[in-house]
């Protein structure tokens, strides 16, 4: 079988066309998205007489925007960090004990440096697609940071679609 020179030159043109069809598109966390779930969050928490950090980060795991709160533990700065890695580390699952923990059971330190068993890390999504994580630390305990983090996805739950 012989191809013209014609036909030839077709396929070559029409390969990048098929190969850019096959790649798959990525939402991104933007700036103006990531500060504003960082002030809801932070506001939620001041509200409530908590001195909070908030960490969001995007589909990499890189900084994205960061508030500690005036008066807010040195520790909730490497807290909220560690929850923002387990969310990513774990490909969007919240942080906090583990799903098989038995009830009354002790949460066991996690099992991966730089990772924490504590409850208030949130996966950011947008449908079913990663794009970055939010973490609150110092609001009160486990339950207090996620009531935080989930007031700042609230805030921009429209543009997470």
């Amino acid at each position: 079988m012989k191809l013209t020179k014609a036909a030839l030159v077709a396929a070559i043109v029409a390969l990048p066309a098929t190969l850019a069809a096959q790649l798959p598109t990525q939402k991104v966390m933007t700036v103006e998205v990531a500060q504003a779930i960082a002030q809801e969050a932070m506001m939620k928490c001041s509200a409530g007489g908590h001195k909070v950090t908030v960490t969001v980060v995007d589909h990499a795991n890189m900084l994205k925007a960061f508030l500690r709160d005036d008066g807010a533990m040195n520790a909730t700065i490497e807290v909220g960090l560690m929850k923002t890695n387990t969310v990513m580390a774990f490909g969007g699952r919240p942080s906090g004990p583990p799903a098989n923990l038995a009830p009354g059971a002790p949460v066991p330190a996690p099992g991966v440096p730089g990772l924490t068993n504590a409850k208030g890390g949130l996966p950011i999504k947008v449908g079913d697609q990663l794009i970055g994580a939010v973490s609150v630390s110092g609001g009160g305990g486990g339950d207090g940071d996620l009531l935080c983090a989930n007031a700042g996805l609230a805030k921009v739950a429209d543009k997470l679609r």
